[in-house]
């Protein structure tokens, strides 16, 4: 139907917008952020500025290649793959996922996201 995206709610939209991110993440990032002391901040350190850290991500994925090189083949093309898609994304996007890294770092503290 034409025009029927015009009638979706801005959540849906923008849902459908960060799920090509998303979806790569959330398969690869368990393995490329294994070591990390806290992998929300390291997925905020690729996404802060105003493009994908790229020099930052090929840091993890050498550290993952030197771990499981087999897994480091397939996560290779997905860093580079969700860069260019965040890189792509409007300002207000780009926040928009920040800001659902930030929930969801609340919401997986055991204190429900308690600062101390």
């Amino acid at each position: 139907m034409a025009g029927s995206r015009a009638a979706e709610p801005v959540g849906v939209a923008m849902s459908m917008m960060l799920e090509p991110i998303g979806r790569p993440l959330r398969e690869h990032g368990p393995a490329l952020l294994a070591q990390a002391d806290d992998p929300h901040d390291e997925l905020l350190a690729l996404v802060w500025g105003p493009r994908f850290d790229r020099e930052h991500a090929l840091g993890l994925w050498a550290r993952l290649s030197r771990r499981q090189p087999a897994a480091a083949v397939l996560t290779l093309p997905a860093i580079l793959s969700v860069a260019d898609r965040f890189d792509a994304l409007d300002r207000a996007s780009q926040q928009r996922l920040r800001r659902l890294i930030l929930r969801h770092r609340a919401l997986s503290r055991p204190d429900g996201g308690a600062m101390v």
